[in-house]
């Protein structure tokens, strides 16, 4: 198991310079150094404008706070985000534009190389006292979103994130109501 907080993430621009994106992990790719492998991070938007292009990469924006936010990508209807959204999935490479619905907002991103592996996000929401058991082949990431939680006996708070390689099953708990972001990451065979 391996725990990071708030003093480990970093903040970095934006590939297209458009804002600013604070980065809770990134693991390196195992043959280009200028890539990754998956990256979490989580992004204010504070206005409307393009998407970042990765060729390459899947991306998947789970909304956390804020009006509301419109994505639109050429010859597609628009996707709304706002609370309760489902995690929305799309290829890194396809140009899309934000629009704000009334103010910033700020989003959890997981973005992993199609190529090497393929990686979930579910948000497990836990009332106090609440369980769940997850199953992990792979690596599993949580990260404390809201309240504070227990995993297999570790605790997890607000802004946290614990990693695990090949854990078998996890039992996440609630310690009072929690929202904890959960990322299944699995190598593609080769």
């Amino acid at each position: 198991m391996r725990r990071w907080g708030p003093t480990d993430y970093r903040d970095m621009p934006w590939k297209n310079g458009g804002g600013v994106t604070r980065e809770l992990l990134k693991l390196p790719h195992p043959r280009e150094p200028e890539r990754f492998l998956m990256r979490l991070s989580i992004a204010t938007v504070a206005e409307s404008g393009p998407f970042s292009l990765f060729p390459g990469v899947e991306r998947t924006l789970l909304f956390l706070e804020g009006e509301g936010m419109a994505l639109r990508r050429e010859g597609s209807p628009e996707v709304v985000l706002g609370r309760g959204s489902a995690p929305f999935r799309f290829p890194g490479e396809v140009p899309f534009e934000s629009r704000l619905l009334g103010g910033p907002v700020r989003d959890f991103n997981l973005m992993v190389d199609r190529e090497l592996a393929e990686a979930r996000l579910d948000v497990v929401h836990l009332a106090a006292g609440g369980e769940s058991v997850l199953e992990g082949s792979g690596s599993v990431w949580l990260y404390g979103l809201e309240g504070r939680a227990q995993v297999s006996g570790e605790p997890l708070a607000e802004q946290e994130l614990l990693g695990w390689d090949a854990p078998g099953s996890l039992r996440v708990q609630g310690v009072g109501d929690a929202r904890v972001v959960v990322v299944h990451l699995t190598p593609r065979g080769r």
